[in-house]
C-alpha cells in the first residue's frame, strides 16, 4: 500500500513537471514571437532606401560605420548592396535581408530594389513582411513606382509608415507633401515628427510622438548627440531663435487641429500612416523613426494559407520560400532559399515536410543574415527569415511544415514582356553557362523557355535591365560569356486543355511557335496580339494562361 502511494506521488510530480515544461516552452515561444519586427523598405528608385537601411543598422549596433550607395567621400559601400553590380551601378538589384537586435527587439529588415525591372522581387518580398516603411524623396514627392507598391500593400492590408527623406536638401513644403501622400496613396496620414526648416537651414525635427525636440548636428557616418527640450519651454528660443520657435509652435497647433490623432488600431489595419521627416544620409530623424517603429509596429501576424489561417503562436512549424538567391558566396556556387517562418519554432537538424515533394528533409546549416554575411542558427521563431542551402529542391512558393499539408498563396509570378535568345559566346564554358542559367532562373528574376523546333534557349524578362544583370552575373559569378539575339515576341502563354485531341492538333499546327518552360510544360510563343486572338478563336477548348502559376 505504502509503495503504491509513493509510485502515485512520483507519477504526479513527473506529470506536473512535464506540464510546467510545456507551459514554459509556450511562454518562451510567445515572448520570442512578440519581440519580432519584420518589415520591408520600399520606394521609387533613388529615394534613399538603402541609405536608410544602413542608418537603421548603425543604430541597431549591427555595423559601426555606415556605408553609402554613391559617394566620393565615403569609401565603404552600403551593407545591403553587396553584389558587385550593385556597388558599380549604385542601385539595388536584389532584396537583401538583415537582422539585428535593438532595445530587446529582434528586427528583420528587407531592403528591396526600387527599379521597376525588379518589381516582382519586391512584390514577393511584401508577402513575407508584417509591415512596411515607404521612403519618399522630399523634393520629388510620390512617384510612379511608389504608387504601384502602395497598391500591393493596400491589397494585403499591410501597415505602412512613411519616411520623408532628404530634408537636408531643398524640397516641397511639408504640408504640401502630406496632402500629396493622402491624395496619391489613398491613405490617412498623421505626422509623428516635424521638420524645422529644410536644406542648408535644417535645424532638426520635433518628435510629436514623444513631445520633444531633437536638435542634430550633421554626421554622415557616425551617431550624433541630440538635445531634448519640451515645446513650451523657453529653452526652445535659445536653441532655434524666436521666429523659428513661434513658427514651430504654430505648425504643431495646426497639425493637432487638422490631422486626426494617431490611432494604433487604424495603423495596424492599414488605414492610417504615421509620417516621419528626416535625412537618412545625415542621420536626421532616423532614431525617432526606429524608436516609434519598434513601439507600434505589429509583431508577426496570422498568414492566410489555402487550407486555413495560420496563427504565428501555433506550436508546429510552418514556413514558405519567398526568394531564392544564387551564388551568395562566389567561392562555393551556393544557392540559398529564403524561408519566412510563419508559425512556431524552426530548429536545426529537425525533420520537416517539403509539401510539394511530400517528403521529410532536415537542414544541418540554416543561416541568419546580415546581407551577404551569414551565421548558422540553431533556432528561429515566427517572423524570422531563415536561409536554407538549396540544391535544386526549392521553388518560389514552396511550403515547409512540421507534417501538415499546407499551401501558402499570394506569391505573385509575372508574365515576361521582353524576350531574347541566349547564345554561348565561349564554347569552352558551356557547362558553366548551363549551370549559371539554371541557378539564376530559380531566383525568379527571369524565365527560361526552350524552343521545341530548334532547341534554342529563350530568356523572358520584365525589363531590359534584367538582361544586363544576367549577362554581368553569368560572367562574374560563373565565368560564362553570353550574347543576346533579338526576338520579336508578344506573349508567352501556358496552354492546357481537357480535349487531348485538340491539344495535339494545336501543337502540330503551331509547332514553330512552341516551347517548353523549365518544368517541361508546353508554352505557346505568340508573335503578336492578332496571332494570339486568332489562336484563341480557332481553338475554343484550349485554355491560355499568361502566368506560370495556374
Amino acid at each position: 500500500m505504502h509503495k503504491k502511494i509513493i509510485l502515485q506521488l512520483t507519477h504526479n510530480s513527473q506529470y506536473k513537471k512535464k506540464e510546467t515544461n510545456k507551459r514554459e516552452s509556450f511562454m518562451t515561444l510567445q515572448k520570442e514571437i512578440q519581440r519580432r519586427r519584420t518589415f520591408a523598405i520600399i520606394s521609387h528608385p533613388d529615394a534613399g532606401k538603402t541609405t536608410l537601411t544602413e542608418k537603421l543598422l548603425l543604430f541597431g549596433g549591427a555595423i559601426h560605420v555606415a556605408g553609402a550607395v554613391k559617394s566620393n567621400k565615403i569609401k565603404k559601400t552600403a551593407t545591403s548592396d553587396w553584389m558587385e553590380i550593385e556597388k558599380q551601378r549604385g542601385i539595388s538589384v536584389a532584396t537583401s535581408v538583415m537582422g539585428f537586435e535593438y532595445n530587446n527587439f529582434k528586427i528583420n529588415i528587407l531592403d528591396t530594389p526600387g527599379h521597376q525591372d525588379f518589381a516582382e522581387d519586391t512584390f514577393r518580398t511584401l508577402t513575407a513582411v508584417d509591415s512596411v516603411i515607404i521612403v519618399i524623396d522630399a523634393a520629388k514627392g510620390v512617384e510612379m513606382q511608389t504608387r504601384k507598391l502602395m497598391e500591393v500593400c493596400r491589397m494585403r492590408h499591410t501597415p505602412v509608415m512613411v519616411f520623408v527623406n532628404k530634408m537636408d536638401r531643398e524640397g516641397k513644403d511639408p504640408f504640401d507633401l502630406l496632402d500629396e501622400l493622402e491624395r496619391e496613396l489613398h491613405i490617412n496620414v498623421r505626422p509623428l515628427s516635424w521638420p524645422i526648416e529644410m536644406g542648408k537651414r535644417f535645424k532638426g525635427v520635433y518628435n510629436l510622438y514623444k513631445n520633444r525636440l531633437e536638435l542634430y548636428k550633421p554626421g554622415k557616418q557616425a551617431l550624433t548627440e541630440s538635445a531634448t527640450i519640451d515645446i513650451n519651454s523657453p529653452e526652445l528660443e535659445k536653441h532655434i531663435g524666436n521666429p523659428l520657435a513661434k513658427r514651430l509652435r504654430d505648425d504643431i497647433m495646426l497639425i493637432t487641429e487638422v490631422y486626426p490623432s494617431f490611432n494604433r488600431e487604424e495603423y495596424l489595419a492599414g488605414k492610417q500612416a504615421p509620417v516621419f521627416f528626416g535625412s537618412a544620409l545625415n542621420n536626421f530623424g532616423v532614431k525617432e523613426l526606429l524608436d516609434c517603429f519598434v513601439d507600434i509596429a505589429p509583431s508577426p501576424r496570422p498568414v492566410q494559407a489555402e487550407e486555413r489561417i495560420v496563427d504565428p503562436y501555433e506550436k508546429p512549424f510552418t514556413g514558405f520560400v519567398f526568394k531564392i538567391h544564387a551564388n551568395m558566396d562566389p567561392n562555393h556556387r551556393s544557392c540559398i532559399a529564403f524561408v519566412k517562418v510563419c508559425s512556431g519554432k524552426f530548429e536545426r537538424n529537425v525533420n520537416y515536410k517539403h509539401v510539394r515533394f511530400n517528403r521529410m528533409m532536415k537542414f544541418s546549416s540554416p543561416t541568419a543574415f546580415m546581407a551577404q554575411k551569414k551565421e548558422v542558427v540553431d533556432e528561429a521563431y515566427a517572423g524570422d527569415i531563415v536561409g536554407l542551402p538549396d540544391n535544386g529542391n526549392f521553388k518560389i512558393g514552396d511550403t515547409l511544415t512540421s507534417g501538415e499539408d499546407l499551401h501558402f498563396k499570394g506569391l505573385p509570378s509575372f508574365s515576361p514582356e521582353m524576350f531574347k535568345y541566349i547564345e554561348n559566346a565561349n564554347p569552352m564554358k558551356a557547362k558553366q553557362l548551363h549551370k549559371g542559367i539554371e541557378q539564376l532562373m530559380d531566383e525568379g528574376v527571369a524565365q527560361l523557355f526552350t524552343h521545341q523546333f530548334n532547341g534554342r534557349k529563350i530568356i523572358g524578362t520584365v525589363g531590359q535591365l534584367q538582361f544586363e544583370v544576367i549577362q554581368y552575373r553569368l560572367l562574374h559569378e560563373y565565368g560564362a560569356q553570353c550574347r543576346w539575339e533579338p526576338l520579336n515576341l508578344y506573349k508567352a502563354c501556358w496552354i492546357e486543355s481537357d480535349d487531348e485531341k485538340e491539344l495535339e492538333e494545336f501543337k502540330k499546327r503551331k509547332f514553330l511557335y512552341m516551347a517548353y518552360d523549365k518544368e517541361g510544360r508546353d508554352v505557346f510563343l505568340a508573335e503578336s496580339n492578332y496571332i494570339l486572338t486568332m489562336a484563341q478563336q480557332d481553338f475554343k477548348n484550349i485554355r491560355f494562361h499568361f502566368n506560370s502559376e495556374f
